[in-house]
């Protein structure tokens, strides 16, 4: 295999490695949407603040990092709760307009809070872990991690959904809320368990995401907007989908890095993305009428 090959395919494989953590992003995302019909327009601030925990219960109260990892996966399910109640619930019968310039409002509220409490300055856990050289190939050894990290959730995530009598009742309520009503399912207590899971994958992606990237209080606009098309593009609340958008856009970032740089890759992947709204404008996987 030539060098050239060789980088291509190096290319390749870290797009795997960056698709399995966006499309860990895009699930909890795509979670809230398809349940609860609300977009968390401030999904990736509450990211942000996972990041903050796991960075001050790693480097600064020494916590393993296991627990640490526990702990702000717990916090970060909180503070999805919190949202739900104290911002969504009252908002679930008005206008959706209102609903995303609320979750818009809580968003520049997060940022402001942060940067009070926590200053502007990056901060990072100050692990150096290997890179891996694989037949003249070289994969980051912590983004290997996040996929790794990023795959069992979402398998964790599919057993819930597919196994348990509260995962098959998100499932239904997804499909056809009104009906599910009607049959006595507790539609608050399943949009309260669902805002939890949602917090819950955003802690864990924060973690992941703080091995790679500093924290500061604006580290959220680094990847909250491709979550974002990523969900559209996959069709908001379509699992499936934003999984399957996930790796494309990944793949561009990563191929289009290899040929020219990183910036252009992302120029590939949103302008990939603005020609499919107008080829498939309900989403790559939505069926055509």
């Amino acid at each position: 295999m030539g060098v050239f090959d060789i980088y291509l395919l190096e290319a390749l494989i870290n797009g795997v490695l960056l698709g399995g953590v966006l499309a860990l992003l895009s699930l909890g995302l795509n979670l809230v949407f398809g349940v609860i019909d609300v977009v968390w327009i401030c999904y990736a601030e509450l990211i942000m603040l996972g990041m903050y925990a796991m960075y001050f219960l790693a480097s600064v109260y020494h916590a393993p990092l296991l627990l640490a990892a526990a702990l702000s996966i717990a916090a970060v399910g909180v503070l999805g709760v919190l949202l739900h109640v104290l911002v969504i619930a009252p908002l679930l019968g008005a206008a959706p307009i209102n609903q995303l310039l609320a979750t818009g409002g809580v968003l520049f509220f997060l940022q402001s809070a942060a940067t009070i409490l926590f200053g502007i300055e990056f901060k990072n856990l100050g692990l150096r872990l290997p890179v891996l050289k694989v037949a003249g190939m070289f994969i980051s050894y912590s983004r290997l991690l996040a996929f790794a990290a990023a795959l069992i959730g979402m398998v964790l995530v599919y057993l819930f959904l597919s196994r348990t009598y509260t995962g098959a009742a998100i499932r239904a309520i997804a499909q056809d809320r009104q009906i599910m009503t009607l049959m006595g399912v507790d539609s608050r207590r399943i949009y309260v368990i669902t805002s939890a899971l949602g917090g819950g994958l955003a802690g864990l992606a924060a973690c992941l995401l703080v091995l790679q990237y500093d924290v500061h209080p604006f580290v959220g606009l680094s990847f909250g907007p491709i979550t974002f098309l990523i969900c559209v593009l996959g069709g908001l609340g379509n699992f499936l989908g934003g999984f399957v958008a996930a790796f494309v856009f990944a793949e561009i970032i990563s191929v289009g890095g290899l040929y020219l740089d990183l910036e252009w890759g992302y120029v590939f992947a949103f302008a990939f993305f603005i020609a499919m709204m107008f080829v498939r404008p309900q989403g790559l996987l939505a069926r055509r009428s």
